[in-house]
């Protein structure tokens, strides 16, 4: 924080306070008083009380009253004296410290200066002028990471990745709310998707692995600029809401992985009902069992290939066919020509989109 902030409050109630009055820091250094030439003295006796002190106390004929924050304050205010006036003024210009403190910690802060950036609590406009201020470089290639936590645990997750992430002039941990921290990372021109993949996989190996705390992670895109981050974060939710409905396994999702599951979460419900009824309008897709799906997903996952499919699923391949040709013979698609399989995975994921949907409204 600025003395010069400190010196020119100190300067104003001066005019008030008939008495020499200041501010000392953590090493008990004068660093703003009344009396300019004391600037840079030491209080020998006042260092270690001052800190501690939950209170107002006295040293070397001064009244001292700590502020900052409770455990460790990092400040304390000084007034000549030992008398009742003395405490008074002290608690006065304790608390008037304190706040502007708090103020301009809020207004200077980076990591509050990121929140705003990436919950588009700041106008495009102000982002130049406050990145300057701060002294933080906008150009740079950064990516927005969103970690939900599920389970609570005693051990803060937030607390665990500040320690993962502790470089602070780069990196930023942001508690979003009780369950989403947020992660933006400066990234080298040279870092891949697979780099950050990884580096996704630690946060989630750390928490589930070292200290038992369920979590999911959502990627956004790199982008190049500061006033892009909002747009990165947006995507990092997009990325996990979506993985929670089409990929429920999954516990790390890349927003530039999601492909057509994208489009289909972002249709209108009506319009997907629609396009069910056109596809299964010779039978419905609820007749199709638990066998009878899990056939079909391992089909898709071997590129339609009849024998590797059989092969995978241990049947003969003709039983393979009579599944398939049963398909057929239902909903009217041959899933083994290519255009068709298109048709019903799409299919299979909007019937995944509605139930979804339909499940979270109760």
């Amino acid at each position: 924080m600025s003395n010069r902030l400190f010196q020119g409050i100190i300067h104003q109630m001066s005019e008030a306070i008939d008495r020499t009055i200041g501010v000392i820091d953590e090493s008990s250094i004068i660093i703003a008083c009344s009396d300019l030439s004391r600037v840079g003295d030491i209080f020998e006796e006042a260092a270690l009380d001052a800190m501690a002190a939950e209170d107002v106390f006295i040293a070397e004929e001064c009244t001292f009253k700590p502020f900052g924050p409770r455990q460790s304050p990092s400040y304390a205010a000084f007034v000549s004296g030992a008398d009742p006036d003395a405490r008074r003024y002290v608690r006065i210009l304790g608390i008037a410290m304190d706040n502007i403190k708090a103020y301009y910690d809020e207004k200077y802060d980076r990591s509050n200066f990121i929140k705003n950036v990436i919950l588009d609590n700041i106008l495009p406009g102000d982002i130049y002028i406050k990145s300057h201020e701060l002294h933080f470089e906008p150009e740079v290639q950064r990516v927005c990471l969103l970690i939900k936590v599920g389970d609570k645990n005693e051990i803060s997750s937030f607390e665990i990745l500040q320690n993962l992430f502790p470089d602070k002039s780069k990196d930023f941990i942001i508690n979003i709310n009780e369950t989403d921290i947020a992660l933006v990372k400066e990234i080298r021109p040279e870092i891949t998707e697979k780099d950050i993949d990884k580096l996704a996989r630690s946060i989630v190996d750390t928490l589930t692995g070292e200290f038992y705390t369920q979590c999911s992670v959502g990627i956004g895109t790199v982008v190049n600029n500061i006033k892009e981050l909002a747009r990165s974060f947006k995507e990092a939710q997009t990325a996990l809401e979506v993985g929670k409905v089409f990929d429920t396994a999954r516990d790390i999702v890349s927003y530039n992985n999601l492909g057509i599951a994208r489009l289909i979460y972002q249709l209108p419900t009506t319009l997907c009902e629609m396009f069910l009824k056109e596809i299964f309008k010779v039978g419905s897709i609820e007749t199709l069992d638990h066998e009878t799906l899990f056939t079909i997903q391992r089909f898709f996952e071997n590129n339609l290939n009849v024998s590797e499919t059989s092969r995978k699923l241990f049947v003969h391949r003709n039983t393979l066919v009579y599944r398939l040709e049963k398909i057929r013979k239902l909903t009217g698609l041959d899933l083994r020509e290519f255009e068709d399989a298109i048709v019903f995975k799409v299919a299979l994921m909007v019937k995944k989109y509605l139930d979804n949907n339909a499940a979270s409204k109760y």
